[in-house]
This record gives structure tokens, sequence and C-alpha cells, in this order.
């Protein structure tokens, strides 16, 4: 066991507590940033609406690129702690920070430059694309605080202080709060800015993230120099880090690329059906935050122990993780399928948007705990450096299930089709990954299957 990784000691079940609750509600504030955006969008009208529901899908690809770079940072940072190397995670914590940064300028400037012919390739109608292009200029800009800001939360992940990276979460979710009704609909003579209010919110809460984040590290083990870059071997902690955090980025990403294309079928169904879709992925996204918090806090205890040496007190941790998500998964199912159409009167009051929600919802929650063990079970192997696998059944769940189903069946069923190709693809996909990753944490000693890397 290793002094410098405290999850390597200890109850395993205390550790996915302390590390999952603080971070469930970092998950649920940010996440709530969304259903925020949505329900101030929906009072400026269904077109307002609609424009969100083509972006929707989009930003969480981008987001997902944030997501992978903060995994590869945790995996690294937590690994090199659970073999007692501080030096080394030191090093690639500071890497990775202006790793992070760099990233996110060129896919920023890239992500603008590309809008019109992306959105148009998800037949997004011409009317729509101007309130499209109102909220994606400033979100593309905006990038290298949004990757700065995940390169900081891994950094705290990766060293286990789960409270922190929640604080970080909050700030950014309390300024969304303040700052939407303000900038979207406006107050009194002040007329917002529409719908490019809810970007510029967002981008004020990245930055203010960062400063919390910043000011947090000090009081962590690994401190934030910039100058110790200069003490790594770049190409090796590049690649350290982005052998997880690229395959991990595209696994995030393969869902909202489905969901992208599932977007784009819906829309032959009409401006409802995106609508009611779009809404009630805002209300699932709330709904799995447990699910979400549980897969980003199981990185670090399987890391660290993976590091020192224990894989039995990984396969532990993945075991006790799987069986919350099957009896959450299945609560919050019975809930959502009850009150449906409760919850679309919050987003709108258009009758079609209403049962398209409904709908959507009656199909979908039924997913819900073959979704939470397929995200765990990526979070597990993503910690271990096996992220390929990951990888891989992410793509088998969208690209073999969810959208040959969709796209076969909408003729004979309509939307409904594409509801039942992701709940399909939620249970197919979750047994698999629990399968792949209980061999892969079969592996008697991390050497067999994890490559050291010193620097």
């Amino acid at each position: 066991m290793s002094e410098t990784a405290r999850l390597s000691r200890g109850s395993i079940r205390g550790h996915l507590v302390t590390q999952t609750v603080p971070m469930m509600i970092g998950v649920a504030a940010s996440s709530s940033v969304g259903l925020i955006d949505a329900y101030f969008i929906g009072r400026l009208g269904p077109s307002e609406l609609a424009a969100v529901s083509f972006i929707f899908p989009i930003t969480i690809a981008i987001l997902s690129l944030g997501v992978g770079v903060m995994v590869g940072i945790n995996s690294v940072i937590a690994r090199a702690l659970g073999e007692g190397d501080r030096d080394r995670a030191e090093r690639r914590a500071n890497f990775g920070a202006i790793f992070a940064l760099a990233i996110g300028l060129v896919f920023g400037v890239s992500l603008h430059l590309l809008l019109e012919p992306l959105f148009r390739l998800m037949q997004a109608p011409a009317s729509l694309l101007p309130l499209i292009r109102d909220y994606m200029e400033p979100f593309a800009l905006g990038m290298p605080l949004l990757l700065l800001q995940m390169a900081m939360t891994g950094i705290l992940r990766g060293q286990g202080e789960a409270r922190y990276t929640s604080y970080i979460s909050l700030t950014y979710a309390i300024a969304n709060w303040i700052l939407d009704p303000l900038l979207i609909t406006g107050v009194g003579a002040y007329e917002g800015f529409g719908v490019a209010g809810a970007a510029y919110a967002t981008l004020a809460g990245w930055a203010l993230g960062i400063a919390v984040a910043l000011v947090l590290v000090r009081r962590t083990l690994l401190q934030i120099h910039p100058t110790l870059v200069l003490k790594c071997r770049m190409r090796e902690s590049a690649a350290a880090i982005m052998r997880v955090a690229g395959p991990a980025a595209f696994s995030n990403a393969i869902n909202p690329i489905g969901l992208s294309v599932l977007t784009a079928l819906l829309a032959s169904q009409g401006e409802a059906a995106v609508a009611g879709f779009g809404a009630a992925g805002r209300l699932q996204s709330f709904a799995v935050v447990p699910l979400l918090a549980l897969s980003g806090s199981i990185g670090s205890i399987v890391g660290q122990n993976w590091g020192a040496n224990q894989p039995d007190r990984a396969r532990l941790a993945m075991l006790e993780a799987a069986l919350f998500c099957i009896v959450y998964g299945l609560a919050v199912a019975v809930l959502l399928f009850a009150f449906g159409d409760w919850f679309a009167d919050f987003f709108t009051d258009d009758s079609a948007v209403i049962e398209q929600f409904s709908s959507y919802l009656a199909i979908s929650v039924w997913g819900y705990a073959g979704f939470g063990v397929l995200i765990v079970a990526n979070g597990a192997l993503n910690a271990v450096d096996q992220a390929r696998y990951a990888l891989l059944q992410s793509f088998a769940r969208v690209f073999l299930v969810m959208l040959p189903m969709g796209w076969l069946l909408r003729p004979f069923w309509g939307a409904q089709a594409i509801y039942a190709a992701e709940l399909a693809a939620n249970l197919i996909g979750g047994g698999l990954a629990a399968f792949v990753a209980w061999l892969v944490l079969q592996a008697p000693s991390r050497k067999d299957v994890v490559p050291r890397t010193n620097r």
C-alpha cells in the first residue's frame, strides 16, 4: 500500500460513499444547468427550444472531450500515487493542465469554423440556424475554459479529493442559476440576449470554476507549478494521458453522436418530436446524476488500488458499484414512468411536445440500470489503462444496436422506434460492459495489464 494513495486503505464501500456523495452534489449541480437553460429558453418559444434540442447532442459531445481529458489526467495521477511516486504525479498534473488548455484552443477554433456545415448535416431547418449560431459561436470560443476546468477537476479527482471537485461544480452551477434569467429572458426593461445568453452564462461559470479550482489545489498534495512541465518528458506524458483520454473522450462522445443521429431521424417526425426528445433528455441527464457521479468516483478508487497492486479491492469496488446501479436505475425508472406528464408540464404547455416527452420517458427509463453499469464499468477500465475496451463496448452499444434498430424500425413505429432503440442499447450495453470489466479486473497483478511509465 502506498502512503500517498489513501483510497488504497480502508473500507471500499466507505470510499465509494465518501467519493460519490460529494461528486453527486457536483454532478447534480452541473446537470441542473441544463434544466435551468431549458426552462428559460422554453419561455422564449418552441423554435428556441427546438434549436437547443439540435444543440444539445453537440454540446454533450464537446463536454465528452473535456471529460476524456479529465479522465486521462485522473488515471495517470491516481496510478502514480498508488505506486508511491508523488513527483511523477505532480509533473503529470501540471503537464495535464497546459495540455488541456492547448486542446481546448484547437478544438474551439475548429468548431467555430464548422458550425453551419455541422448543423446542416444534422438536418437542422434553415429557420433555426440563426438561433443555433447565437448559442454555439460563444460556446465554441469558450472551449479552452471548459478544458482547463476539466483538467483541474481531474487533478483533484486523481488525489481522491471528491469534496473539492463538488465545490467547482457548485460554483459553475450557481453562476448559471443567477445569470440565466438575467442573460436569457432579461429582467424588467432589460431584454436579455435570448438563446445566446445561455452560452454567456456558461462561459462565466467555467471561468469562476477555474478560479475556485486554483485555490483548492493549493490545499492538496499536488501543487500547480507550470515550470514543472519543463522537467517532464513531454512526449511520454502526453502519450500516457492520451492513451486513456483519447479512447475515453471517444467513448463519452459516442453516445451524444448517437443522439445526434437519432435527433436527425426524429426530425422527420416533426418539430414537436425533436423538442420533446430534447427536453426529456435534459430531465434524464438529471435523473441519472448518481450513476454519473459513481462512474466518476470509481476511477480514483480503482486506479489507486490498481497502482498499489491490490486488484481484489478494485474488483470489489466494481461489484458494489454495479449493484447500486441496478437498484437505483430501477427505482428512478418507476418514478419517471409514473409522473412523466407532470415533468413534461415543467418544460412546455404545447400538447404535442408533452405527448412526445411522456412517450420517450415511458420507454427509455427502463434502461437506466444498464446505462449505469456501462458507464461505471467504463470508469473502472479507464482507471486501469484499458480505455480501449471501454471505447469498443460504447461503440458496439451505439453503432451495432441503437442506430441500426432505430433506423430499421422507424418506418413502422415512428418516434417510438427511436426510444425503443435507446432502451435496447442500454440493456445490452450494460450486460456487455459488466462482463468485460470483470474479465479485465481478474488480472492477478496490475503489472500484467498496465504498462508502467516513469515520467
